[in-house]
């Protein structure tokens, strides 16, 4: 887990995840690592180079998100991605919270099975883009 990385690079991971805009401010991004319940970053030993990402927002005491989980292309399919949810998953647990969630990109659904998730049948996730 970290308190801070470098902000260039964490946009990078979301550009890799096809969720940055251009019009941000990398500079906000320090920010949104330090009020992140937790963040973890996948970190190639060799080259020191980031490789992957993810991160939980919580209140810290019931429900937990995981989101952002990305791992760069050219290094999907090495168990990085399932590391990083197993070491989210671990902080959640210590704090004690009851209820961890995420929503799962279309077809990704296999991939979070093994590790204790499935379809929250009877609900739809919805998102607020403005009153109509």
């Amino acid at each position: 887990m970290v308190n801070t990385w470098d902000e260039e690079v964490i946009a990078d991971l979301y550009r890799a995840g096809g969720w940055w805009n251009e019009r941000w401010d990398p500079a906000g991004l320090d920010a949104l690592v330090r009020g992140s319940f937790a963040f973890a970053v996948a970190v190639e030993r060799e080259s020191g180079r980031a490789v992957g990402m993810g991160r939980v927002i919580s209140d810290g005491v019931s429900d937990g998100y995981i989101q952002d989980l990305v791992v760069l292309p050219d290094y999907r399919g090495r168990g990085i991605g399932k590391m990083l949810v197993a070491a989210l998953l671990e902080q959640c647990k210590t704090a004690g919270l009851g209820w961890i969630g995420l929503i799962a990109e279309p077809g990704t659904e296999e991939f979070y099975q093994p590790m204790g998730f499935s379809r929250l049948e009877g609900f739809v996730p919805m998102r607020y883009y403005g009153e109509q």
